[in-house]
């Protein structure tokens, strides 16, 4: 095992290794400028590209066959810019000067680099019976570093999976860049996968090994546990193995196994990493059909969260330790780089809430860690949102006073900031005094000076509220397919309902721009993900013949450079007159005129209307996460204030209660009269018995809408709204 003096020279000495690189330009002279804008972080070259011609990708190694791959043409290096094989290598998309043209480098020399500059600074906190357990960078290398000898002793194979099936904790991470480390692809599963859609991921993804959470997860692998034909071995890193069976390892028993394997072995596979080969497989939602696996590359990974801590201006020791709490699912690309790869970058340290944080013991974690910075998704910040709402309304006269006060001075000097001005009054130094210090401590995020959403859409209501009370929510912008962030905002550098500026290094796209300057956001950079692994047709989906990423988002940039996104290209409703509507802005003006109002998701496509779903506000159980029939704190206190008894859903729905509905319809008209055409008012609406959720399949893991499976799970109910 390497120690601390070896550390230090390999990294003095480290290169990118034996494989080729060359730079590329980022707008080739051959794309036509026809109805295309571009927005650059940075300066290009004059290069060459070279793309798979139809029907062919990289197949440089004769192994088991792979689905839809033949040998392509290659360019000069001998690599494409995209590949489905798990073995394939990438062209890089290397500048020759500025940001995009650093020095390549692999998942291990990234870590050695951390170890180097941060080995003695806490890299992971952990609490344990009411205690926080440290773990600094040195130890968390070398943890890394067993992990891979016992995946090795395991027989883990090249470029096949370790699957990661469980809440955020020390082993996840140790798990997953164990797995690099040993040449393996670190494969996350999302904890509310049934056990059909686990077993298509493990099979997929060729895993090898399996680490789990705890016996809930295995007996769900169980079920399924005969069909996995890759699978070697699964380690249960929480709670007691009730029942031993073979090949089945607690936490320890496997960290045990690999020590009697050679560093050697390790160090032979480590000298053979190349940056431009896959070392993590992120697989998408699935909501359309199976799930695809995003191919990241060590670059992609290591370069992406280079250049996202220098976009977001993000500390590092001995100026100031960044603090994160990781809560989010780890299998989501924003988690990994939120509270893996960033923190690495800069030596931070990543606290794990508990396993029931979104079930409200969240706030409890933030207030004891108080971290710097903090990534919400739309969802967390909603809930926020709403408790402060509530706690609010309980309050003094005065109180209420002073807060509504303080919050439009806020609301005001943080747009004047937004815009350009940093003189800050006297009486937003009061406010700050009397009310958003209290407020900030009370969430546990007095220390934060990063306050981040993404994943989602966030409304303007939600930015709105939080901006008022001197916290700016900056929106994030990317996908799995470009390693997470592809445009940037921070205090300093934002735009309310912009999701920012491109990162340095990288390149927008708007591609068949509209009237309005409106077309598809489309990406490049280092960033851009390796492609789908065994699937060509959906790569080339992605990845056109240029080599631009087409992110299926809708989008325009206003003159200083800021993206805002309009919609998704496949969510637009296409009315029977042919009109083209964006649901996302409508829906989120509903839930603004609307406070009681929890989802809304508009119907209509080739429909003569729009008609809407609508979904209350409710309580959810704290074990199971179903919505309940009770009604929110500030649901009831909606209806207190028309003079409706109603406390339930069921009253409302069931009994149509007359002061409820009408409230709503005065709603929908309020939003009826901002619509741009009459194609754009919703005519029919209906609220549902039950709030969407999780557990229910509505939504996904982040709590993004899957309009697909709504669309079909009330299918009836939408037919009705056009009888």
């Amino acid at each position: 095992m390497p120690n601390e003096y070896t550390l230090c020279a390999a990294v003095a000495e480290s290169g990118p290794g034996p494989v080729l690189l060359k730079s590329y330009e980022t707008l080739p002279e051959s794309l036509a400028l026809d109805n295309i804008s571009v927005n650059s972080a940075s300066s290009s070259g004059t290069n060459s590209l070279h793309v798979p011609e139809k029907g062919k990708t990289e197949n440089t190694q004769e192994k088991e066959p792979q689905a839809e791959t033949h040998p392509p043409k290659m360019g000069e290096d001998g690599h494409a810019l995209w590949t489905v094989r798990r073995d394939g290598e990438v062209q890089l998309r290397i500048e020759k000067f500025g940001f995009g043209s650093e020095t390549p480098m692999t998942i291990h020399q990234f870590v050695r680099e951390a170890v180097v500059r941060y080995g003695q600074y806490m890299a992971l906190g952990t609490k344990k019976k009411d205690r926080w357990h440290l773990l600094s960078y040195t130890e968390y290398y070398y943890e890394c570093w067993k992990a891979a000898k016992s995946f090795l002793k395991l027989g883990l194979e090249r470029f096949h999976g370790v699957g990661i099936l469980g809440f955020n904790a020390a082993e996840w991470l140790i798990a997953d860049i164990g797995a690099i480390f040993a040449g393996g692809l670190a494969v996350g599963i999302y904890t509310t996968n049934s056990p059909e859609a686990c077993e298509y991921v493990l099979n997929h993804s060729q895993t090898n090994i399996l680490v789990l959470e705890n016996e809930t997860q295995l007996q769900k692998i169980l079920q399924v546990k005969d069909k996995l034909s890759h699978l070697k071995a699964i380690i249960q890193y929480r709670g007691k193995i009730k029942e031993k069976a073979p090949h089945l390892y607690s936490w320890d028993e496997f960290m045990a196994l690999g020590k009697d394997v050679p560093d050697e072995k390790l160090e032979e596979i480590l000298d053979s990493q190349k940056p431009n080969q896959c070392c993590t497989l992120i697989y998408t939602s699935g909501t359309t059909g199976q799930p695809k696996g995003v191919m990241l590359s060590h670059d992609n990974i290591t370069w992406t969260s280079g250049v996202a801590t220098s976009s977001l201006t993000l500390s590092s020791p001995p100026n100031r330790q960044e603090i994160v709490v990781s809560y989010l699912p780890l299998s989501h690309v924003a988690a990994q780089m939120m509270d893996i790869w960033l923190p690495m970058k800069i030596g931070g340290t990543t606290y794990f809430a508990q396993p029931d944080a979104l079930k409200g013991t969240l706030s409890t974690t933030l207030r004891e860690v108080r971290p710097t910075a903090f990534l919400g998704v739309p969802r967390v910040w909603e809930k926020m949102q709403e408790k402060m709402k509530e706690a609010g309304a309980s309050s003094s006269s005065l109180k209420r006073k002073v807060a509504t006060w303080a919050k439009s001075v806020g609301l005001q000097q943080n747009v004047k900031r937004m815009n350009g001005e940093n003189d800050f009054s006297l009486r937003y130094h009061l406010a700050k005094w009397l009310v958003y210090s209290k407020v900030q401590y009370a969430l546990g995020l007095d220390r934060c000076v990063q306050y981040f959403s993404g994943a989602a859409p966030v409304t303007k209501d939600t930015l709105e509220f939080f901006l008022s009370l001197d916290i700016p929510v900056c929106e994030l912008y990317g996908m799995s397919e470009s390693t997470g962030p592809h445009t940037i905002t921070h205090r300093d550098c934002f735009r309310l309902m912009s999701c920012g500026k491109v990162m340095h290094g990288c390149k927008n796209m708007i591609y068949q721009k509209d009237h309005e300057g409106v077309g598809e956001v489309c990406f490049w950079g280092r960033h851009v993900f390796m492609g789908y692994l065994d699937m060509e047709e959906k790569t080339r989906e992605a990845i056109d013949e240029k080599g631009w990423l087409h992110s299926g988002d809708l989008g325009k940039m206003d003159s200083d450079g800021f993206l805002y996104i309009t919609g998704r290209i496949k969510e637009l409703i296409i009315t029977a007159g042919g009109e083209n509507i964006p649901p996302v802005p409508i829906e989120d003006l509903v839930k603004e005129k609307i406070p009681i109002i929890s989802f809304a998701m508009l119907v209509g496509d080739k429909a003569k209307f729009l008609s809407m779903l609508l979904t209350l506000k409710c309580q959810v159980n704290l074990d199971t996460g179903e919505p309940e029939d009770d009604l929110s704190p500030e649901a009831l206190e909606f209806c207190r204030k028309l003079g409706s008894k109603s406390k339930k859903v069921s009253d409302i729905v069931n009994g149509k209660d007359p002061l409820v509905y009408e409230a709503i319809e005065k709603g929908i008209e309020a939003v009826n009269k901002e619509a741009t055409s009459n194609a754009q008012r919703i005519q029919k609406w209906m609220i549902l018995n039950k709030d969407f959720s999780i557990v229910g399949g509505e939504l996904g893991p982040t709590t993004k809408l899957k309009r697909p499976v709504v669309a079909k799970m009330y299918q009836e109910q939408i037919e009705s709204f056009y009888q």
